[in-house]
């Protein structure tokens, strides 16, 4: 054998593992394989058999991408992230990331807990944001089990992170069914009482470019009411009807260009929202164990750099956190997060994609 023949059979060879190097929606997986905090960090693929893909990073337990088709059977990322670890963990922005151990606020970064004062980790503004910092999204997960179709993640929290009393065994596992469903899972158990609010905060953009505003994106919510935000962002205790508000979708319509960042109070039973771009046809069916939705329309994304370059500026996105309202410890009216030892907090919500029909 020459040489050059030689050459040419090693490219033969190592051709497909290159190929295989590259996930569907063009991540490599080398650019997230490192330590951080002494702890190994990678990507992990989840691929069903109608093509569609679903790459995970257990930094902050994070969905990095989702390959979904539109109405022609092509397709694309419809979230939002970045295409390498560095930014992940460079840039606080929360594409694709877990957040707790209390996702949204408290305000006043305070709480009584079974007539004990707890104080947490305040923000700049003086409340507990979104767990405190460093919180779940900025955390390595261990992981547990890992198939073609999930991927299950621990994080233990120490008693005492960020405030929060108790040791926190929390487990999540992403699931890509076969009809392009993405379920996210979560069970967590207690050594102290504590209390608990997760959610997913993935930054859905359904045209498949994160380069269209989502205000023609049509919108349906269950929920007759919203929890009511005071001037300063924080919830009051009430709920207000959405009757005749910029708040109603109980029927269809489009997001319009008010700059929702609002928790709805869905009904009971499948607790569904809605999400159509017309454009691509594709569509999104949200359905959820929590009892409420934070509708976010990315009204601060400031026309950063995501995945392969493009440009991620406001309104290219929303997010659809399915979650307990916020200052919840503090609000007698609003369901109960508080978890007890011996007990085990379980939610699941599920995104479904589809197609609409011209």
């Amino acid at each position: 054998m020459t040489v050059r023949h030689f050459y040419i059979l090693l490219v033969a060879l190592l051709l497909p593992l290159t190929m295989q190097a590259q996930t569907r929606s063009g991540l490599h997986p080398e650019r997230f394989d490192t330590l951080i905090a002494g702890q190994r960090v990678g990507l992990y693929v989840l691929r069903n058999k109608r093509g569609a893909e679903a790459c995970i990073t257990n930094y902050g337990a994070r969905l990095v991408s989702l390959m979904m088709p539109d109405r022609r059977g092509r397709m694309d990322d419809v979230v939002l992230g970045f295409d390498n670890i560095t930014q992940y963990h460079r840039i606080r922005q929360n594409f694709g990331a877990t957040v707790g151990r209390y996702a949204s606020r408290i305000a006043g970064a305070c709480m009584v807990l079974d007539g004990d004062t707890v104080r947490f980790r305040a923000d700049g503004k003086g409340n507990l944001s979104h767990g405190g910092y460093p919180g779940f999204a900025d955390r390595v997960w261990t992981v547990v089990e890992q198939a073609d179709d999930h991927l299950t993640l621990r994080y233990v929290s120490a008693d005492g992170e960020n405030g929060f009393p108790g040791e926190l065994t929390t487990t999540l596992t992403y699931t890509l069914t076969r009809k392009n469903e993405l379920r996210v899972s979560y069970e967590a158990t207690t050594t102290r009482t504590t209390v608990v609010n997760f959610t997913h905060h993935s930054f859905f953009c359904l045209s498949g470019s994160g380069e269209r505003s989502v205000s023609a994106q049509l919108l349906r919510i269950d929920a007759d009411s919203i929890a009511e935000l005071k001037p300063d962002k924080n919830v009051s205790g009430r709920f207000l009807s959405v009757s005749d508000t910029d708040f109603d979708f109980r029927q269809q319509r489009p997001i319009g260009s008010f700059a929702y960042d609002h928790p709805w109070q869905l009904r009971q039973g499948e607790r569904c929202v809605e999400l159509v771009d017309e454009e691509s046809g594709r569509t999104l069916t949200v359905s959820t164990t929590e009892p409420a939705v934070l509708v976010y329309t990315a009204n601060g994304l400031k026309n950063g750099t995501g995945k392969h370059g493009r440009p991620y500026g406001p309104r290219s996105a929303v997010c659809l956190e399915s979650m307990h309202f916020a200052d919840s410890p503090n609000q007698p009216a609003f369901p109960t997060t508080t978890l007890r030892p011996g007990q085990t907090f379980r939610s699941t919500t599920i995104y479904r994609f589809g197609i609409k029909k011209r």
